[in-house]
């Protein structure tokens, strides 16, 4: 018997119970690495429906592991504790299973008395949990920054689990690249050490949206050089799968390999866990092929990104539904056309250009000749000020806005109104290829994207650089080897700290001023040739491998 319930309860409580092929998987990758023992204790702090804990049982029994098992868990859900119960009692196996808080409970366990955890504990993000319980777990278990409900759990392994203890964590991917997965990375790599990691990716084993990774890891700081080996899954429509070969055992091969799951072509990739001197870095699976090339991209890297300018994301209103659409004319009481202004959004945005973008306009009380954050005066604006009063309530519920020191009705994210107006480089936070455009529109640029002002880059030159880097063949590659933060169906996640990696070669080469004047035409172009985009590929190639240079100041000039 499984627990169901509605899909918006489970998202909202972090609910995703574990399919039996990943449970055994788990299990016996994790109890793999128990030695000897006559009495070994196994945790799931978060055990739903007791499939990891029966799994557990499995695993143990294949690696006839002799010693007696000691199975408990915990779970805050009355219901999925007495399935778990249940489905325990039928198979015969003997469970000890708390309806309880673990991370309450834990103060009560004593330190060092766990031989294994085993866990998919529960996700849930800042947004749900609460800003005030949120800080309070923060403060708790010594978190930084953004926190969801796995960064705690992983945060008590190191004191409940025995020295030499395995943690088998299963939990979103997204700790592996993301600045709010710095807690999870810290603790994994200074306090537990890392022994095997996988990235399942797309492989869709979950019925929620959500791209698993398992990390193995040892209660033990790693003494000799972490050297932890790294597979990674993810859909590749257009390879060829190899015969026989399962996704499961796909991944603890020793070389790369294409398997068919679940009616698709997943590429496996094996490597090893790049070392990184510090959590912030992003963790990434390092490849022999794929770090020779990284070597000597770097080699000939004169800046990055981040280097030349700030990358920001578009506004965000958290109230979309009352201050961006179209057909304005049809609400009622009527905003004043002043202030409802373009909006561009990632429907709008492809490599190069910014489209026709598609009639969506936001209401923006703001003063656009202002380089900070100024309300206008909306008293002159009676139309706005009574179509947001119409929306008071559920405006007013944002109490953080209320909190910040806003007005009621400002947007949450307006971004810096003054530089609207100046070109700037616009691109989607997710798409499956790059989609650098040049906006020269005045438009605004809406959540779903982020942008980089010309104003704040400098050079005009080096502006259609960045753009010629971003969109070609060797940026996306670097992208995939630095970050590889990939979504279903081979999307990308375009963020800030991603962005802010990708590389610029030297710009004084003659192979970097020739991809300048393409990029200049294919800005230009509202259907650009096949073979100029291969050009800009083989043009930013040539400026890598053009190695190091003086680099003097670009020379400023009418591009655009």
């Amino acid at each position: 018997m499984t627990l169901m319930e509605p899909a918006a309860d489970r998202k909202r409580h972090g609910k995703h119970y574990t399919p039996l092929d990943l449970a055994d998987f788990l299990a016996t990758r994790t109890l793999s690495r128990l030695g000897a023992s006559d009495r070994l204790t196994i945790l799931d702090p978060a055990c739903g429906d007791g499939e990891l804990l029966l799994a557990a049982h499995r695993a143990a029994v294949a690696l006839e592991l002799d010693a007696e098992l000691e199975l408990v868990g915990y779970d805050l859900d009355p219901i999925a504790v007495t399935i778990a119960r249940e489905r325990a009692a039928a198979a015969g196996v003997p469970v000890q299973i708390e309806q309880a808080d673990f991370l309450t409970a834990s103060r009560n366990l004593g330190a060092h008395a766990v031989d294994a955890v085993i866990t998919n504990p529960p996700y849930v993000r800042t947004q749900q949990l609460g800003q005030e319980f949120a800080q309070k777990l923060a403060s708790e278990f010594g978190l930084q920054g953004r926190v969801d409900l796995t960064h705690p759990f992983v945060a008590i392994m190191p004191k409940i689990l025995r020295p030499g203890g395995i943690l088998g964590l299963l939990c979103s991917n997204r700790f592996m690249t993301t600045k709010a997965g710095v807690n999870v990375r810290r603790i994994l790599q200074t306090d537990l050490t890392p022994v095997e990691v996988f990235d399942l990716g797309d492989t869709r084993l979950f019925d929620a949206a959500v791209l698993p990774a398992i990390v193995i890891a040892a209660n033990e700081r790693d003494t000799g050089g972490l050297d932890c080996p790294f597979s990674s899954a993810y859909e590749k429509s257009e390879a060829v799968p190899h015969a026989g070969l399962s996704l499961f055992s796909a991944l603890v091969a020793e070389t790369d390999s294409t398997v068919s799951h679940d009616g698709r072509a997943i590429a496996v990739k094996v490597g090893r866990l790049a070392h990184s001197s510090t959590p912030t870095d992003p963790w990434r699976l390092a490849h022999a092929s794929g770090d020779t090339w990284l070597s000597s991209i770097e080699s000939a890297t004169w800046k990055t990104f981040g280097d030349i300018a700030k990358i920001r994301v578009g506004i965000k209103t958290t109230a979309d539904a009352v201050f961006i659409g179209k057909n304005w004319e049809s609400r009622s009481p009527q905003p004043e056309a002043e202030l409802l202004l373009p909006l561009i959004t990632h429907d709008d945005v492809a490599a190069w250009r910014v489209g026709e973008m598609k009639s969506m306009k936001v209401l923006y009380p703001y003063d656009l000749r202002k380089p900070k954050r100024t309300l206008v005066d909306m008293r002159e604006y009676p139309g706005a000020m009574s179509y947001l009063e119409s929306h008071a309530e559920r405006l007013k519920g944002r109490k953080y806005v209320i909190e910040g020191g806003r007005q009621w009705y400002e947007i949450w994210v307006p971004q810096r109104p003054a530089d609207w107006a100046a070109p700037k480089i616009v691109f989607p936070d997710i798409s499956v290829a790059a989609q650098f455009a040049l906006d020269e529109s005045g438009a605004i640029v809406n959540g779903d994207c982020y942008w980089i002002s010309v104003t704040d880059i400098g050079s005009q030159e080096l502006a259609l650089l960045m753009l010629a880097v971003a969109n070609s063949s060797l940026g996306q590659r670097y992208y995939d080897e630095v970050c590889g933060n990939k979504l279903y169906a081979g999307r990308r996640r375009w963020m800030t700290q991603y962005v802010a990696r990708l590389p610029l070669p030297f710009p004084d080469s003659d192979a970097t001023r020739d991809l300048v004047a393409a990029a200049r035409e294919l800005v230009r172009c509202a259907d650009p040739e096949p073979g100029l985009l291969r050009t800009v590929d083989t043009l930013v190639e040539a400026a890598f491998a053009a190695g190091e240079g003086s680099a003097p100041p670009p020379s400023e000039g009418t591009l655009f």
